[in-house]
């Protein structure tokens, strides 16, 4: 069984919001000419380009995924091996916008993300996010015990 776990927006929710408003100006652009089309093109890679993990436990494989344009994904499986390890790591990313009036808009997000470690114990990919800690625990020793790696 696949499982499809959603992560981020690479272009941030400022990049995400402009890639929608550039496609809809983008749709109403190609009423009048059709050189409108490449802000279509643009806005919808921008406004809808996804990261997120597949877990196929079956084949105890993982695949960090990059979907463009929200549809196509594009990414490798890893074999899981059970010289590897898997861990939780707190995540802080910002986001920093300034408008026509050079005013700041400051986004800040925080998670916990289950990440996978190499024998090396060097950073692979994420394969969850949480909001809390206590779903990510336990989410952590269901991932271990389903496919016999250790805990970081």
């Amino acid at each position: 069984m696949i499982t499809n776990n959603r992560l981020d927006k690479p272009f941030g929710p400022m990049g995400t919001s402009a890639g929608i408003f550039m496609l809809i100006a983008g749709v109403i652009a190609t009423y009048f000419s059709l050189t409108g089309l490449i802000l279509v093109l643009i806005g919808a890679f921008i406004g809808f380009t996804s990261t997120s993990t597949l877990i196929d436990t079956d084949k105890k494989r993982i695949k960090f995924s990059n979907n463009l344009f929200g549809i196509f994904p594009a990414g490798q499986w890893i074999d899981i091996k059970p010289d590897m390890k898997v861990g939780l790591k707190n995540i802080h990313r910002g986001y920093r916008t300034y408008s026509r009036g050079n005013r700041v808009l400051d986004v800040h997000s925080k998670d916990i993300r289950i990440m996978l470690y190499g024998a090396d114990n060097k950073q692979i990919m994420p394969i969850r996010k949480f909001d809390s800690l206590d779903s990510a625990k336990t989410e952590l020793e269901s991932l271990s015990n389903q496919f016999g790696l250790g805990l970081k």
